[in-house]
């Protein structure tokens, strides 16, 4: 008996194989970008001007008291010693002892994170959409005043640096108008709408950063979409024009806008040290900026590596979804 092979189906397995070897060599690069993160971060820590003794019982403190807690801290122990104890502890999800608050630093980045989480979230839930929308909006008006507004609106949006638009926002709504705290800082017991108001004016900054980049892209796939030849198909078969913008258009134009966006949502969560600082929001970069300032090299060394691995989750799930759920990425990244 002869037996017979699906080409087809071969030719399924063969690309399902490439796309696992792409995304496999995405998390060996990943996993190469964090080993070299974590030796910037430790070299950066060590490189802090400051005695980490001196530091924790202050500028009063006796010489001798200061080298005793060096020792029992392990700070003058020679750095390659100190590097393999710190990453091995890492891995296994032991961050150290803080040495301000003499404490595990594992819980105060759990809590900061997901206090960040919370509030990047927040900005992506609201800036996406209404981002697409306006892309998609300016797209269908192409070259005319609409499309030029949005555009220079968002790139003179994306242009202000955060601290210059949240100093602003607190003014305007915090001080002059007096309409949303000026604080996120809200107190424990609030209640899911109370919560919100509080973190609308950190939210807005992000907002502003993000909205002109996600319309460009959204406009860019627009109006690429529109003039592709299944469009003017789509036309020609007599499809009402609703029908061809939301099956046709809408479809590939905004596939690659929300995936590469999956990226933002890692510089959301921990890019806010500005936002949170100026708010006064526990999250985590206002746990990295506080901890660089007591010298609390365990806490900062935590904060920046658990930022470096939130970066490279939102990468890892963007290249996922940029070669998963387009079919000529997959095609190209298995070439």
């Amino acid at each position: 008996m002869s037996s017979t092979v699906n080409p087809f189906a071969s030719a399924r397995h063969g690309n399902a194989g490439r796309v696992a070897r792409f995304l496999a060599t995405r998390v060996g690069l990943s996993l190469i970008t964090l080993w070299l993160l974590s030796v910037i971060v430790f070299a950066g820590g060590q490189l802090l001007p400051g005695d980490i003794g001196r530091a924790v019982l202050g500028p009063l403190a006796d010489a001798r008291a200061v080298a005793a807690l060096n020792h029992q801290l392990g700070a003058d122990r020679p750095l390659m010693t100190q590097y393999a104890e710190w990453t091995a502890h890492f891995v296994r999800g032991d961050m150290g002892l803080s040495y301000a608050y003499r404490e595990p630093v594992g819980p105060f980045i759990g809590d900061a994170l997901a206090h960040s989480a919370k509030l990047g979230v927040l900005a992506f839930i609201v800036v996406v959409p209404l981002g697409i929308a306006g892309g998609v909006w300016s797209a269908m008006h192409a070259g005319r005043w609409l499309d030029r507004t949005i555009s220079i609106a968002g790139l003179s949006a994306t242009v202000v640096p955060e601290f210059v638009s949240s100093i602003v926002l607190i003014l305007v709504f915090g001080v002059w108008l007096r309409w949303l705290p000026i604080e996120a800082s809200y107190p424990p017991d609030a209640g899911a709408l109370e919560q919100l108001r509080y973190l609308i004016l950190p939210v807005l900054p992000l907002v502003l950063v993000f909205f002109g980049y996600i319309a460009r892209m959204a406009r860019a796939g627009t109006v690429e979409a529109l003039d592709a030849d299944y469009t003017r198909t789509a036309i020609l078969k007599g499809l009402p024009r609703h029908v061809v913008i939301w099956r046709h258009v809408l479809r590939n134009a905004l596939l690659p806008t929300i995936t590469v966006a999956a990226t933002q949502l890692g510089y959301m969560i921990g890019g806010l040290v500005v936002v949170e600082t100026l708010f006064h929001y526990p999250g985590i970069g206002s746990l990295i900026y506080n901890a660089a300032k007591a010298k609390d090299f365990p806490m900062l060394e935590a904060g920046v590596l658990t930022i470096g691995v939130v970066y490279t989750v939102a990468n890892l799930i963007a290249d996922a979804l940029h070669v998963l759920l387009n079919p000529r990425l997959r095609v190209r990244s298995a070439e």
